[in-house]
């Protein structure tokens, strides 16, 4: 069933759509993850604009991040003070992300932009995520060493330190500031959470205990990929309602799914599946960034 989607201007299949966002939000449940990182390269590939695909999906993950904050809030694991300083360099990296992605929008580079931060940035997650996973299940078969956590480290040295308590830190803002502000940008430009850079810097850079890095990571998530929704619409003009509503419905769903699935399998070897499938992805863009298209050259409106 062909649906007409008017900001992307394009016609979809709607349960194609649908099958995207049970597929992605399989891998969602099945693996922890928000999916954006790879839900829009998905739809850039079945014929979606690269800028309506990023606003789009930016918009899918405010929801997904409200539901998980809010299930984090309920049990206490969620460092408002530590939300708030990472959600501040958030704001501002989101702001400039959009005004980087509107220059380059009107310059007709949007695409090889947005193209060349998903090559860079999965072929680096998906690379280490492969040889952490790889690591992991030699030491499961020697049995797991005790978690270590490094007591002080150059950040502690910073100035402009600020106490977190629910996170039970003494450390300079400016590693969260920053860490905020990569995140926006990356919101902004590439249509994803951040969850998968923000979620290790917490832990191995700012120390943060585990019990509270992924709820405080929602909660800064939640209102960064709102503000660059917001941004894109009222700017860009390129948030699709049809469309992200036919991913949601489908991500939903399949997130049930997913999480039932996942509690059946060894987490070890989930990992080494989801970091094949990020290469995999990598991989596609990056060929299709050096193949030589079936048609040289093409009329189009200028717009």
């Amino acid at each position: 069933m062909l649906i007409y989607l008017p900001i992307a201007e394009v016609s979809v299949n709607a349960f194609l759509l649908l099958g995207l966002g049970g597929a992605v939000g399989l891998l969602s449940g099945l693996f922890g993850v928000g999916g954006g990182f790879l839900m829009t390269p998905l739809l850039i590939f079945i014929g979606i604009p690269p800028a309506v695909a990023v606003a789009t999906e930016a918009n899918q993950i405010v929801a997904s991040s409200l539901s998980g904050a809010l299930a984090h809030w309920r049990r206490r694991t969620v460092d408002i003070r530590m939300g708030l300083v990472l959600l501040a360099g958030g704001l501002v990296g989101t702001v400039v992300g959009v005004q980087l992605f509107k220059q380059l929008r009107e310059m007709g580079q949007v695409e090889l932009l947005v193209s060349l931060c998903y090559v860079v940035f999965l072929g680096a997650v998906g690379g280490l995520m492969f040889v952490e996973s790889v690591m992991a299940i030699r030491r499961s078969r020697r049995g797991p060493p005790a978690p270590h956590r490094p007591k002080r480290t150059w950040v502690h040295a910073l100035p402009f330190r600020m106490r977190f308590r629910a996170s039970n830190l003494y450390i300079s803002v400016i590693p969260p500031v920053l860490i905020g502000f990569l995140v926006g940008l990356l919101a902004a430009i590439m249509g994803v959470g951040g969850g998968f850079i923000m979620v290790p810097a917490m832990i191995y850079l700012l120390g943060m205990p585990t019990s509270v890095v992924v709820g405080t990571s929602l909660f800064q998530i939640m209102f960064v990929t709102g503000a660059a929704t917001l941004l894109h619409a009222t700017q860009n003009y390129t948030v699709d309602a049809i469309l992200a509503l036919l991913l949601l419905v489908g991500g939903v769903i399949g997130a049930q799914f997913g999480a039932r699935l996942g509690t059946r399998l060894k987490a070890e070897q989930l990992r080494v599946l989801l970091a094949g499938m990020v290469l995999i992805v990598c991989a596609k863009l990056a060929y299709d960034l050096v193949a030589t298209p079936g048609e040289l050259y093409s009329l189009a409106s200028a717009q």
